[in-house]
């Protein structure tokens, strides 16, 4: 089976950073491969060298052409008034512009103030074009993702959350079903139960994923193999995460010894240059161009310990920091928190966990008091000093120097008591000195996190609410950001995505009811103990259940053995009699299908006539939800004719 792609000395730069050096690289079929490394090390880069939207500057790069290719970018859909089933076609780009139309035109037909005459003639024409293309094929693959993906084709963009356009996102990039799926971090502004369903989707693909993600849940359950990225180098490792990690580790243990050889090198180097005139010597300027080299690759060395986060907690706060009783917030009549008793005290860490609308942010906006509740009351507790982490970045400001906006225009600032430099401060943050006199809108992402966090920790705090942490992160910074909060000694209120980050960090849940009822339920442990819990409950509610249908079915079957001497006439006349309605319903069952198949076939027949798609939507629709109907129908009978003849042997 040939590769997916080949890279042969592959190189990247962008000004004078050289993303990808000399890159050489096969990725195999059927692998689900996944591209790590710290922000900014080159794995979009090289994502982007694999769709063929960016060419290299230097080497070859071939991808097979039996293989069809798909890539799901980490950038939203532009929000516009197009529709869902407008986005999604355009994968198809022509015939899917034709098909747009189509579909636009005929929600058209139901306006009693349209030109219908019109319409009919501009999708008489379209119609012909469609089929020309082979078009309406395309069509039932559309209809049929956005069904599976549970999307309402005809909602606007613009009427949709973040989490629904990266559904939009995803459903365009598989339903021209790829062999090749490129997923640029596909969990960013998905809830955790669409995060879980994108897991398995991703488990079950049938080709080859090359995806970036900083998930480490899902890094775990998804990747067969992965490329580390690191100073424009790539190492394959033909493992899973676990023991990508610890091969990893045991590789930076090696490399820290080489690293300080390296160190020891350097050192006598640098004294020797600095004893004059025998450094400029003709015969030792190779010696001096070695010297260069080597105060390059020091300047280029990143280790994980360069980023150094400390978090000022200020005075301790009173030991009930908040107390919540009886709070209720709505919206729009909708209800997001019914009647919540809560108290969160000093050095609790609480996580919230819900899907996207659930409420997790207003509870955030009453506990910093921009909210008022609509009943009930909040206490807050004495000596408290907030600092908030706003997953939108609101509190950033675009044009203001990165230093000034840590330091307000001081060259100093005070952690735990201490004097230190902005520029040093930001250097803990991976900033270098150009970065913090640059303006922040230059920054990335994931740089932007990074600033925001720096700013919160220099300010004394002994709460910290957190909105989405961990989004633009690497998986380094992550884990040193799980280290700084364990080691903080206040208290952490925590809304993520991230499980694992989860896991790592909190002792206790705030779990929101996904119905839309407004309940809010706290559970002590992370979030694995919590879904284990949940996980728990389902398997014991249809554990009751099976039991019970086991029971019936158990006396049902058992009906012959107990038509002996030992029951009494009126017993067994009353059995004989249950056994033979069960008898006639069995045989009446052929017919009752054999209709219900001959109706289902009609409509079948009707959607494949040439005209169907000239009707009006709401006319398709009908047969094909009558065509649901009946398949549920024609099942539910199948099985009860197993469950009868079982009963009746």
């Amino acid at each position: 089976m040939p590769p997916v792609a080949t890279l042969k000395n592959v190189t990247v730069t962008f000004g004078t950073d050289r993303v990808l050096d000399h890159v050489n690289l096969i990725l195999d079929q059927g692998e689900r491969l996944c591209l790590t490394g710290r922000n900014g090390s080159g794995k979009s880069t090289l994502m982007r060298l694999l769709s063929g939207e960016l060419q290299a500057d230097e080497g070859t790069i071939w991808r097979s052409r039996d293989l069809s290719y798909s890539f799901l970018d980490q950038e939203l859909p532009e929000v516009s008034s197009a529709t869902i089933f407008d986005a999604v076609a355009m994968a198809f780009e022509n015939t899917g512009q034709l098909l747009s139309e189509y579909h636009a035109l005929s929600l058209q037909l139901s306006d009693v103030k349209a030109d219908h005459d019109k319409i009919v003639a501009r999708m008489d024409t379209l119609q012909h074009k469609i089929e020309a293309a082979d078009g309406w094929s395309v069509n039932h693959v559309i209809e049929a993702t956005l069904q599976r993906m549970q999307l309402d084709p005809d909602i606007p963009l613009s009427q949709l959350s973040g989490g629904w356009l990266k559904r939009v996102a995803i459903a365009k990039s598989l339903v021209i079903e790829p062999d090749v799926w490129l997923v640029d971090e596909p969990t960013n502004h998905l809830d955790v139960p669409a995060i879980e369903w994108l897991e398995q989707r991703m488990v079950e693909f049938p080709g080859t994923i090359i995806f970036v993600s900083h998930d480490r849940h899902l890094l775990r359950s998804v990747a067969t193999s992965l490329v580390d990225i690191d100073r424009g180098a790539v190492t394959l490792w033909k493992c899973g995460y676990e023991a990508f990690i610890e091969r990893r580790d045991h590789e930076r243990e090696v490399q820290t010894l080489h690293e300080k050889k390296f160190d020891e090198k350097l050192r006598k180097e640098e004294a020797w240059i600095r004893e004059g005139i025998k450094a400029r010597r003709t015969r030792n300027e190779g010696r001096v161009r070695d010297l260069e080299k080597l105060r390059e690759v020091r300047r280029q060395r990143r280790s994980v310990s360069d980023l150094k986060l400390e978090v000022d907690a200020g005075s301790n706060s009173g030991k009930v920091v908040k107390e919540l009783s009886a709070v209720s917030k709505s919206f729009d009549d909708k209800v997001l928190i019914r009647n919540l008793d809560l108290i969160v005290r000093r050095g609790d860490r609480i996580g919230l966990l819900g899907p996207n609308g659930c409420g997790k942010s207003t509870l955030i906006n009453l506990l910093l008091e921009e909210l008022e509740p609509d009943s009930g009351e909040i206490k807050t507790g004495t000596k408290l000093e907030v600092a908030y982490f706003d997953q939108a970045r609101r509190q950033l400001e675009p044009d203001k120097k990165v230093a000034d906006y840590i330091s307000d225009g001081r060259e100093y600032i005070s952690i735990n008591g201490k004097e230190i430099h902005v520029v040093s401060y930001l250097g803990n943050f991976m900033f270098n000195a150009d970065q913090a006199r640059g303006p922040i809108h230059r920054l990335s992402g994931g740089e932007q996190n990074r600033l925001l966090m720096a700013r919160i920790f220099s300010q004394p705090a002994n709460l910290l609410i957190l909105d989405e942490p961990t989004n633009d992160l690497d998986v380094e910074s992550l884990e040193l950001l799980e280290e700084m909060l364990l080691a903080y000694n206040g208290t952490v209120m925590l809304v993520s995505h991230d499980r694992t980050f989860m896991d790592n960090v909190i002792s206790s849940l705030l779990v929101f009811d996904a119905s839309g009822s407004g309940r809010v339920t706290e559970y002590v442990g992370g979030y694995s103990d919590w879904h284990k819990e949940n996980q728990q409950r389902s398997s014991n509610a249809g554990s009751v259940a099976v039991s019970k249908t086991s029971q019936q079915n158990a006396s049902r079957a058992g009906t012959d053995m107990l038509m002996d001497d030992s029951l009494g006439f009126e017993e067994r006349k009353k059995l004989k009699a249950e056994r033979q309605k069960r008898k006639k319903e069995l045989e009446k069952l052929p017919g009752q299908i054999e209709k219900l198949e001959s109706t289902l076939n009609d409509c079948n027949q009707k959607i494949s006539e040439a005209d169907f798609y000239q009707q009006p939507q709401a006319a398709q629709n009908e047969i094909f939800e009558k065509v649901k109907d009946l398949e549920s129908q024609i099942e539910q009978l199948m099985t009860r004719w197993e469950q009868l003849e079982a009963d009746l042997e």
